[in-house]
């Protein structure tokens, strides 16, 4: 008998290798999807809040992203970590509209990321299918009210550059030496004044058969040493499904 919540959800009689092998699959899988930190896989593209409108013709294939895998460097450990970014919930601090955390359950919610010890940040994106991305949504929304001083002035991003197909998550001074798939920087007036969204339209020739991304945040947008970002959506077109799990040779890659 397999005990979900304290109750019987299923059972298997006698000794049938295959029912018990198809049962145990089934419990894995649906463990997976219990486990995404947010990221649910049924309703991410359909439900999940987005910044911005989605352009004509492409969906939100934020749901795509394999968050066991995803990888970031440089982000303070007591803020959100990777996942947090693709939380299929509004971002809390457009609660206040203050860029602070609001209060869930009695408990201070912090689901953003920052950088730590400077404003730069790196994020390894792995996918569960080849993608055609068309577009970038990314939140950000720091307090107003953190003083002058360096250290407490958190900013949005202001140049990011993103590498594609990457097999695992780049170096801050490797990404130095490896050209860019495409380089970004955002000017003050492209943020949304309500959401903290930027719409990050791509080079669509470039972005046709995407297994993984790496997101580089070289600056931020003023003096500070922070960079914060609270959610990214992922907008295109789905391919197929790839073959998750295997083991995968680097070194290889052009530029290495």
């Amino acid at each position: 008998m397999i005990f979900k919540d304290q109750q019987v959800v299923s059972t298997v009689q006698g000794a049938d290798p295959r029912k018990l092998s198809e049962m145990v699959k089934k419990i894995a899988a649906e463990a997976d999807s219990d486990g995404l930190g947010g990221v649910e896989a049924a309703s991410v593209s359909n439900t999940a809040w987005a910044g911005t409108a989605l352009p004509k013709g492409y969906d939100n294939v934020t749901d795509q992203v394999d968050v066991r895998g995803l990888d970031l460097l440089n982000a303070d450990s007591n803020l959100g970590s990777a996942r947090t970014l693709f939380d299929a919930s509004r971002p809390s601090a457009l609660a206040n509209k203050k860029g602070k955390e609001s209060a869930v359950g009695g408990e201070e919610s912090k689901d953003w990321v920052e950088s730590d010890t400077d404003e730069q940040l790196m994020l390894f994106v792995p996918f569960q299918s080849t993608l055609k991305v068309h577009s970038l949504q990314i939140t950000s929304l720091p307090p107003k009210d953190t003083g002058t001083e360096a250290d407490n002035v958190t900013m949005r991003p202001k140049t990011i550059q993103l590498y594609s197909n990457r097999a695992h998550v780049l170096g801050f001074e490797e990404a130095d030496d490896i050209e860019a798939t495409q380089s970004i920087t955002f000017q003050p007036q492209g943020w949304d004044a309500t959401t903290g969204t930027v719409k990050v339209d791509l080079r669509y020739v470039k972005f046709q058969n995407v297994t993984s991304l790496v997101l580089f945040v070289v600056n931020g947008e003023g003096n500070g040493e922070r960079v914060r970002i609270d959610r990214l959506r992922i907008v295109g077109e789905k391919g197929s499904k790839r073959e998750l799990g295997k083991l995968e040779k680097i070194g290889d890659e052009t530029g290495e």
